[in-house]
């Protein structure tokens, strides 16, 4: 082979489209949270999705009907933290909710998919927030998610032209699932959808495993949001979510990893998994502890997130937002917070 020849095939892997040698993205930096406890009606806030501008569409688990609430989400043009929120209302269904936790923006038709945990569905709805009809054909190995550990994560990318989704815990067909005890690593399945809402590739994923914590009296384990990038890889929220007794000494810890599944190897549908299955490789990115004591009280379950605009430098804001139970117990607040990455 000639020199020229070797120089040409070296630069054609290097500019190629089809080849991802990009870096993973680089944590910039983590704003403080920040809550709007005069302006945003205390919910149950599950998920939200990037609509433009300074719009979110913003998903809640319980409340009486389905369909998603619009907020205005400022961030400032040079840190990415947020500035100002506001609430625009409710646009509902018509139909009862159905645990409904995680929310993607199909710029293509302007329409929101809408993921349901109760039944493990993940629907269409208009910009008025009414159902199409339409909802994405989801294989029949997510039925056997147990109730409250099924479809929380929702997201979409316009430059891959795909849909992504998993359940929050361990699938019946796939072994034990991790509880405040067993340190057990939960085993999940990152499923991908194309446009016209039919299933494609699906991955593998094993969650860090947490310490033991035989004194909860609530406890929660699992993936509870993911974000597309443009260059396809995934930010992957995992969350474990631990309540005392008494309250006091909950906490919350949430790591957002990525992965690459360009660079990952899909599994069976058919194959159970297990210790030998080919996870995805996944990098920290960030991870954070919020705790409810009798000096700090800032205990946040984020459960939300998704990209929002670009910085005056190219940096990508990724935005947050954490369910309060309602503002349990008036301690508990609607968090919002942003990371930067680029």
């Amino acid at each position: 082979m000639t020199m020229n020849l070797k120089l040409r095939i070296s630069l054609f892997f290097l500019f190629s489209p089809l080849v991802i040698l990009a870096q993973a993205p680089q944590l910039v930096r983590v704003n403080r949270q920040h809550h709007f406890q005069s302006i945003v009606p205390k919910g149950n806030y599950s998920g939200l999705t990037w609509l433009g501008g300074d719009s979110y569409a913003v998903v809640s688990d319980k409340t009486p009907e389905s369909g998603f609430f619009v907020f205005h989400i400022q961030t400032d043009s040079v840190s990415g933290d947020i500035t100002e929120v506001r609430f625009e209302g409710f646009r509902s269904s018509g139909e009862a909710n159905h645990d409904e936790e995680g929310i993607a923006f199909f710029q293509k038709d302007s329409t929101l998919l809408i993921s349901r945990e109760a039944d493990n569905r993940i629907l269409e709805y208009g910009m008025n927030g009414k159902q199409t009809g339409r909802e994405l054909a989801v294989p029949s190995v997510f039925s056997t998610a147990t109730p409250l550990y099924g479809f929380e994560a929702l997201t979409y990318n316009a430059q891959t032209h795909r849909f992504w989704t998993t359940s929050e815990s361990t699938l019946k067909a796939d072994g034990l699932q991790a509880d405040s005890k067993n340190k057990v690593k939960n085993r999940l399945r990152l499923q991908s959808f194309d446009e016209a809402f039919m299933p494609q590739e699906q991955y593998a994923y094993l969650m860090d495993a947490a310490d033991s914590h035989p004194s909860a009296s609530n406890y929660v384990m699992g993936v509870a949001s993911m974000a597309a990038l443009d260059d396809g890889r995934l930010l992957v929220l995992e969350r474990e979510f631990l309540v005392k007794p008494s309250k006091l000494g909950s906490f919350v810890i949430n790591k957002i990893f990525c992965v690459n599944p360009a660079q990952s190897v899909p599994v069976s549908l058919e194959k159970e998994l297990d210790s030998d299955s080919p996870y995805m490789e996944k990098n920290l990115l960030v991870e954070w502890k919020t705790s409810l004591t009798l000096f700090r009280q800032d205990l946040a379950n984020y459960e939300g997130m998704c990209l929002g605009p670009r910085l005056v430098d190219g940096s990508q804001v990724v935005v947050l937002c954490a369910d309060s139970q309602n503002q349990y117990g008036g301690v508990l607040r609607d968090w919002f917070r942003t990371i930067v990455i680029r």
